[in-house]
């Protein structure tokens, strides 16, 4: 487990034991949070206002239900300001995950977004089921390749085919979408890993249920960097919003803290049954 190859949060490589589970083969969809929706009557955090004692020092008229979405700038910007290129947008939640004026139409297949640690583990819970260890989630993404830098081997596009749905090209301006999408992506639309999983590389992080411990990293990657007010869990398997240029994240190895009130338009998840 852990690459010493890639960035320090990874680090070091260390053997770990994990028992007999299950997981989902995919990340969990629209149409499935959907269900779990209807049938428990579920508030996601994106659709509720932020407590002020929580947030003393924001703008109050920002404390708004709402979530943060990605708008790719026009042009190079420096890569130390998140703000470049994400915004929070009161109303984007789960069902409208632009904004006001979107929809999930047509969406149905892929990954639920805007959801944070607490509405992953009410899902996991309704399901019978529970939210990954982060040990878990990267055995089950190396798919029986063993210290291979992506799910699949060494080569990001065997015979020039794009196994994942990631940024290409310079981010946060230029995607010159060789894997077809600007966004998520329909769960198994890239080939399933030696174990038969599909996107455990790419289309959206997914939370697992560790706390996250280690060095920073530096650059908070494609997301903004968690605040130390709330604590933060391990997100695992990278977006389409990971790019070489600036995130070489959707490898098994790599690791994010995330704050556990953060909901953002490129963050999913999935879950396991233990036996």
């Amino acid at each position: 487990m852990g690459s010493d190859r890639f960035y320090p949060e990874e680090a070091p490589v260390h053997e770990v034991t994990v028992g007999a589970f299950a997981i989902d083969r995919h990340p969990v969809t629209v149409a499935e949070f959907r269900r779990f929706v209807k049938d428990t009557g579920h508030v996601t955090d994106a659709e509720k206002p932020p407590m002020a004692e929580d947030y003393p020092d924001a703008d109050p008229e920002l404390l708004v239900a709402g979530s943060l979405v990605f708008r790719r700038t026009t042009g190079p910007v420096p890569l130390d300001d998140y703000r470049a290129w994400w915004a929070w947008v009161p109303g984007a939640e789960w069902r409208r995950p632009e904004g006001p004026g979107s929809t999930v139409g047509g969406r149905e297949r892929h990954p639920v977004t805007h959801v944070t640690h607490a509405d992953a583990a009410a899902y996991a819970a309704w399901a019978g089921k529970a939210l990954p260890t982060e040990a878990e989630w990267e055995y089950a993404a190396r798919g029986g390749l063993d210290g291979a830098t992506f799910t699949w081997g060494e080569e990001l596009a065997p015979r020039g085919r794009m196994m994942a749905n990631t940024w290409q090209g310079e981010f946060p301006w230029q995607n010159l979408l060789l894997d077809r999408y600007e966004r998520t992506s329909p769960v198994e639309t890239y080939p399933p890993n030696g174990y038969g999983l599909y996107d455990m590389a790419g289309n959206v992080w997914e939370w697992t249920d560790d706390w996250f411990t280690g060095p920073s990293g530096g650059s908070p990657c494609c997301a903004p960097a968690a605040g130390e007010r709330f604590p933060r869990r391990v997100t695992k398997g990278g977006s389409h919003l990971c790019a070489p240029n600036y995130c070489l994240r959707y490898r098994p190895a790599a690791r994010q803290g995330e704050s556990i009130d953060s909901s953002t338009g490129h963050i999913g998840f999935r879950c396991v049954v233990r036996y």
